[in-house]
């Protein structure tokens, strides 16, 4: 079992950084593929970028490849998401979400997931 919590959210002008973090319990989080979904209001929940348990394999979707980064430290069971160059389309609500799995393969379908965080709201402003 694993619980998952977000923070970092908030308002960020458009073109600026915001970090959001995801701090986990629970055992063997190590083990765990993380990653990062949103939802924007009228839209379904989106796959945004998703990391190994090992850190060794990454993947991004295309709207934020190149201004997103995600990282994990396992020592603090904590995923990172950090955010650069912020468009007013990256507004939505931020989830992180867990799976158990041993492989380089990062799913990028929310019912991949068994575990999801409350999320946090990210406001882009124009």
């Amino acid at each position: 079992q694993v619980q998952l919590v977000e923070s970092g959210g908030g308002l960020v002008q458009a073109g600026g950084s915001l970090r959001v973090s995801c701090a986990a319990s629970g055992r063997a989080f190590s083990s765990y593929t993380m990653a990062w979904f949103r939802q924007a209001p009228g839209k379904e929940r989106e796959f945004v970028v998703g990391i190994t348990w090992s850190a060794g394999n990454t993947y991004y979707a295309e709207s934020v490849k190149g201004r997103f980064t995600i990282s994990r430290d396992n020592a603090k069971n904590t995923v990172y998401l950090q955010m650069n160059s912020v468009k007013p389309e990256d507004t939505a609500v931020y989830y992180c979400a867990a799976v158990s799995l041993n492989s380089d393969y990062v799913p990028q379908l929310y019912y991949n997931y068994d575990y999801w965080g409350q999320g946090t709201q990210v406001t882009v402003s124009s």
